[in-house]
């Protein structure tokens, strides 16, 4: 036989350059009794992929794996509109009580104030000039909206 010709198509093989003929003609002299001595070591390369290629896979192998696996079992929850939206009313109520307790510490602290404080001026309209209480409580009421009216006079007349 000529050895020679094998010893070229294994080069070939191990370089990924052989066709599936050639691939074939090598396990089939592979498969032979007789193989000089020094091509034995890549006897049984070739004899476990002919014999890995005899092997398949049983009809039931599919029932088996089935079998094996357990079923998942799914919980799902049916949520209602009110679950869905319960993060957004918790948000909300947090928001609520955070603007609330600002509001009340505010009135708390400027409760023994007897001016009147920017924060509580904001968004009010004023229809008339206001007066800032200077501590005395005897003053009138008519004299205070003289007084502001003067001053306003006076303003008008400067401005002019």
């Amino acid at each position: 036989m000529d050895f020679k010709y094998i010893e070229q198509l294994l080069e070939r093989y191990w370089r990924c350059e052989t066709s599936l003929e050639e691939e074939a003609q090598l396990r089939a002299f592979f498969t032979k009794e007789e193989i000089p001595e020094h091509l034995l070591r890549y006897k049984d390369l070739f004899v476990y992929q002919q014999f890995q290629q005899e092997e398949h896979l049983g009809a039931d192998f599919d029932a088996r794996v089935l079998a094996e696996i357990e079923v998942p079992v799914v919980k799902a929850k049916r949520m209602t509109l009110t679950a869905r939206f319960m993060p957004l009313f918790k948000a909300a109520a947090v928001v609520a009580v955070v603007l609330s307790l600002g509001n009340v510490m505010q009135h708390s602290f400027f409760a023994d104030v007897k001016e009147v404080a920017a924060a509580d001026t904001i968004g009010k309209q004023i229809s008339a000039p206001s007066v800032a209480l200077s501590g005395d409580i005897t003053v009138t009421h008519e004299k205070q909206i003289l007084d502001s009216l003067h001053r306003v006079n006076k303003g008008k007349e400067v401005k002019e």
